[in-house]
């Protein structure tokens, strides 16, 4: 067994344009952090909302394992999706009935990885308590292996910020997603969890949040309902790289960048 694992983990792809930041980045980011697994936040990377299995599909060529958020449901073509695929997540605190798994343990080689999906209810549907779900979560998790990932998908930083203190020296990493913007927090807490509130996004440099700064800009100025699409001006793509103890799941580091390329036509 290693003795330690890299964990990539990438932040919310965004349409075409986060799909071709993937394609575009991922192989240096991976031959320069080697990871024993990929794992990114899928729920925007159909149209901006949604996926498919088609979408689905091409990024696991590239991605080990993808979580999602309140955008999973956007595309009901992928409800029969969640349930066949094990992989794609869906946050594990939605109510009992739901299709998909909140949950996937992924193998490489003799090291086991759990990688969990929640949600956030801060400014949010009003589902099941995530810091609950998470303590029977990472109890029956932590059966299996000590390295537990989490993907929290949620809108208020002090809920993200309460939920890494929750969880501190019981999982790995508690990594934020959803906001779709980097943030400058990454650290290793006092008892080994790794934490950074939010891992940004793969989608259209020139943008607001991944969107046509353009649609935005009317939203905010008009004020009335406003159409939102992808950018597709330039290439971002959001990464934190996490490394951990392979045998008791601590984190020994965490990293974050953006990888960028202004000028790319758009296709």
């Amino acid at each position: 067994m290693p003795a330690k694992t890299g964990i990539l983990f990438l932040g919310d792809i965004i349409g075409h344009q986060g799909r071709r930041a993937v394609q575009r980045f991922l192989p240096q980011l991976v031959k320069k952090y080697p990871p024993a697994i990929v794992i990114a936040n899928g729920e925007n990377a159909a149209g901006g909302v949604g996926i498919t299995e088609e979408i689905g599909r091409d990024l696991f060529l590239q991605v080990d394992v993808l979580t999602s958020g309140n955008h999973i449901w956007d595309k009901k073509e992928a409800l029969p999706y969640l349930e066949r695929e094990p992989r794609l997540l869906r946050p594990a605190n939605y109510p009992a009935g739901n299709p998909g798994r909140g949950s996937y343990i992924y193998q490489d080689g003799g090291v086991k990885i759990a990688v969990l999906n929640l949600q956030g209810r801060v400014f949010m549907e009003a589902i099941d308590c995530p810091f609950r779900r998470a303590d029977a979560e990472v109890e029956a998790l932590g059966r299996e292996t000590p390295i537990i990932i989490i993907d929290f998908h949620a809108e208020a930083t002090s809920e993200k910020q309460a939920l890494g203190w929750h969880l501190d020296g019981r999982v790995s990493a508690v990594i934020g997603t959803h906001t779709h913007v980097p943030t400058a927090d990454e650290k290793v807490l006092p008892g080994g969890t790794a934490y950074v509130t939010d891992a940004g996004m793969c989608g259209g440099y020139h943008s607001v949040i991944g969107i046509r700064r353009e649609q935005a800009l009317q939203k905010f100025l008009t004020g009335r309902p406003q159409r939102f699409e992808p950018s597709k001006e330039g290439l971002a793509l959001s990464w934190v790289f996490i490394e951990v103890d392979a045998k008791t799941g601590r984190a020994l580091s965490i990293k974050r960048g953006t990888l960028v390329e202004e000028n790319v036509d758009e296709q």
